[in-house]
Formats: C-alpha cells, structure tokens, sequence
C-alpha cells in the first residue's frame, strides 16, 4: 500500500528581502499555503552565518503537510479539508483514521477491508502480557504503555526497515490495533484482574470498553451510549497538527527509528500535564474545589496571579476562540449526563461543580476577554469519567486515539522529498572558549604564592 505523497516542490509566490547586520542582504523564497499564512524558507540564513529564534517553535513551519490545518483565530480544525464537527457527527472512528492514513474517506469496500486489517491485528504475545504483569499494581498507565509499545519492536523486526513502504503500512496498522489493547492490559494490572482478549465480534470501540471493564465471570454488552459518547471522544483527539507529541514522532522519526520507538516517545510527550494529561489535571481542579459552593471563591483566587492557581481545561495554546472539539464535545457531555441521572445513575459532585464552573466561566467577561473558553480537556474529562473510566486512564484513551495521527505523520514523513533529520539550533550564551589548566598547574600557583 502505497504512503500518502507530497506533490514535488512548493508554489512560491515570490521574495522576502532580509538585511543582516553586516549590511548584506539575503533573498527568502515565500510559499503559499493552501490555507492560513505563507512561509519564508530561511534555509538560506545558514549560509550568512545566522540562524532564526524562536522558542517554542511558534513561528517555524518544521515540516510541510497535508493531513491538518487549524486556524485558531476562526476557532477551525479541518482534517484532509473537512470539519472535525462534521467528522464528529458523520463518521465513525475508523473512517477518520482511513481518512488520515489514507487521505480520503472509505467508500464501503475500502471501510470494510480497513475495518477487518484492523480487527485481526488487535491481539498481542501473550509474552507482552508476562511482561505487562511485572509492573507494579501501582503504576501509572502511561508508564505502562511507553514501555510496552517499545517493546513491540522485539517481536516485529521488520519494523526496524523504514525503507520498505508495504513495511512501513504494516506497522502502522498493528499500532492503530494493539494500542488499545495494552491499554486496556494496563487497566487491568492496576485493579488486579485478568486480562481481556479482544472480541473479532466487536466494533473498535466496544472492544476497548469490553477489555476493560469485561471480566471472565459474565457477559459483557457495552451500553450504545458509552460507546457513542468514547466514539466521539477518539474521533475528536485523532489529530491536532504539529503538537508537542507530534512532533516528538516526527523527530525521532527522522531517524529512521522504527515506528514501535517513535510511537512510544510520543506517549512520552502526551503524558505532560500541559499537553495529554491536562484533563487528569481538570479532574484534579474539580476535586481540589470539593463544593460547588467552592467556586467563586476559587475564581477569586485566579484572578490573584500571586497564588499560582490555574484554571484547568480553559483556553488553549493555539485557539483564539472556542475550541471546535469542546462544541462537540459540550453537547455530548449535557446530552449523556442528564440521561445517566435520569436512570439512576449518582452523578459525581465534581460533575456538578463542572458544570456549575462552566456557566460560570462563559458569563464572566473577565474570562470571556481573555478568550478563556471550556476546551476540550475540560469536556472530555468529565464524560470520561461518567462512563465510568479512572482518571489515571484518561491520557491513555487520548493515546489511544492520538495514535492515528502519529503514524498518519510518521508515514508522511518517509514519504517526504524533503526528509532529514531533525537538528534544531540554539542560541548560545554559555562560556567562550577557554583552556582546563595544566595538572598541578592550581597547587604550583598556590605554592608560589605562600
């Protein structure tokens, strides 16, 4: 199967003219993007002896791409041109993982055949199980999975040859499958029961609930609702561009690592409590609030930049506007948690401190000015746990989803004109060169000297 390609070259639409400060002046080619702002290649800067600065990469386009585009201004994310609003409403996980691997959604033979490469790749060595079992009941699932995923590498040696492009799809096919697996593996070494074998018989979905909450004692049917609801959930986290995690794949990528240890290093960077795990850190804020009559003076407290306190799960590094995946994901959390109360179900204080915060929050103007709009991490936390699923387990649903991202881009990347490997540069501020004295040259000086 052959890898997405990029078209050859860049359309440039002319010059961008730089003069240094030794008077020189260096001409930069500007390309167009097919959406949002051009980019002035500044290759050319190494060969007058400057680099550019910027930390954070924030305006440095390290690669080109055709999978996503966000515009934060708009408050628009678009996957291979189409609204993750329409993605979310109209297609199931799968077809927006096709849609990443691929470039387009599947028509019905494609889904299906897409559907089954997936379904019978979701099995791992029961030899991964004795080793998932050695980590400690105590560990933290993403720990788990990092270890884990790397570890695949040892049972899959054709994923070492990058330069095979049937390789290539393979692999990235069998992490698409087995991630959810060791990630459900990793739930069930925390509470102590046995693992779950996924189910052929189920959807993507239903599996990953099936092995994490089935046990051997009873016949489990995951509720639609659920489903549903963590369905929305993978489809909204799938992508998001050249994030830290990312771009983490990438990086090690252009290395030629073999996609078990790249994936395993994007897992690495989602865990961050600012990238990942900042719904773990909405909960977290939720429980530390304890009441809803708690939040307004918690709010006060934000306001006073000398406490340190945060607000979790409100505005975000790249949306200047409402987040497109928390409008989602909002309807998703008002619809499913009414009907859970209405059947029964003891809804967790902190969801209603959660929503209490959030009216709060989108009718105060000192947040609205702020652009400090609910983003996703805020929504998906609390529907995550209303289904049912232990914070500890939040970053690794996200893992779950974020990796057909990863390797829609790590595919991208070997099959990129332009591939080398990563090397940023500094600005370097450190010691001039100087000289380590002489051995005894310190006891001779200080001799002299009495």
């Amino acid at each position: 199967m052959p890898d997405q390609r990029h078209p050859p070259g860049h359309r440039q639409t002319g010059t961008a003219e730089l003069k240094l400060p030794n008077g020189k002046k260096v001409e930069l080619p500007v390309y167009a993007a097919t959406l949002g702002a051009d980019v002035i290649d500044v290759q050319q800067l190494i060969k007058a002896g400057y680099y550019t600065y910027d930390p954070g990469f924030m305006s440095t386009a390290s690669c080109s791409s055709d999978i996503t585009y966000i515009d934060g201004a708009k408050g628009e994310l678009l996957h291979r041109g189409y609204p993750i609003e329409q993605l979310a409403e109209r297609c199931g996980f799968l077809e927006v993982a096709h849609l990443l691997f691929h470039g387009s959604l599947p028509n019905r033979v494609e889904k299906t055949e897409f559907d089954r490469r997936i379904r019978y790749h979701t099995m791992v060595s029961e030899k991964v199980g004795q080793f998932m079992r050695a980590f400690d009941s105590t560990a933290h699932p993403m720990a788990m999975l990092i270890c884990t995923i790397g570890a695949l590498a040892a049972f899959y040696h054709e994923g070492s040859d990058v330069g095979l492009v049937d390789s290539r799809y393979d692999n990235a096919l069998r992490l698409i499958a087995k991630v959810p697996t060791l990630a459900a593996m990793s739930y069930k070494n925390s509470i102590g029961q046995p693992y779950m074998y996924p189910q052929n018989s189920f959807s993507f979905v239903e599996n990953i609930l099936y092995m994490m909450f089935g046990t051997p004692a009873e016949d489990y049917r995951p509720d639609k609702r659920v489903v549903k609801a963590l369905e929305t959930i993978l489809v909204l986290h799938a992508d998001h561009e050249q994030n830290a995690s990312t771009s983490t794949v990438r990086l090690a990528g252009s290395t030629n690592a073999n996609p078990y240890a790249c994936v395993s290093a994007g897992v690495a960077s989602l865990w961050g409590p600012a990238h990942g795990g900042a719904n773990e850190a909405v909960l977290a804020m939720l429980d530390e609030i304890g009441s809803v009559k708690n939040i307004k003076p918690f709010l006060k407290g934000i306001r006073d930049k000398s406490s340190g306190k945060r607000l979790m799960g409100f505005g975000h590094r790249v949306y200047k506007n409402y987040d497109p995946r928390a409008k989602v994901m909002r309807k998703i959390c008002h619809d499913l948690l009414p009907r859970l109360q209405q059947e029964g179900e003891e809804m967790d204080e902190s969801l209603q401190i959660a929503m209490e915060l959030e009216k709060i929050a989108l009718n105060d103007d000192y947040y609205v000015k702020r652009n400090l709009y609910p983003n996703i991490d805020f929504y998906s936390g609390i529907v995550l746990r209303a289904i049912g699923i232990p914070n500890p387990m939040f970053t690794a649903i996200f893992a779950i989803a974020r990796t057909v991202g990863w390797v829609s881009h790590w595919r991208e990347l070997h099959s990129d004109p332009e591939f080398r490997i990563g090397r940023p540069r500094q600005l370097y501020e450190g010691s001039k060169k100087r000289s380590v004295p002489a051995r005894g040259a310190a006891k001779k000086k200080a001799k002299k000297a009495r």
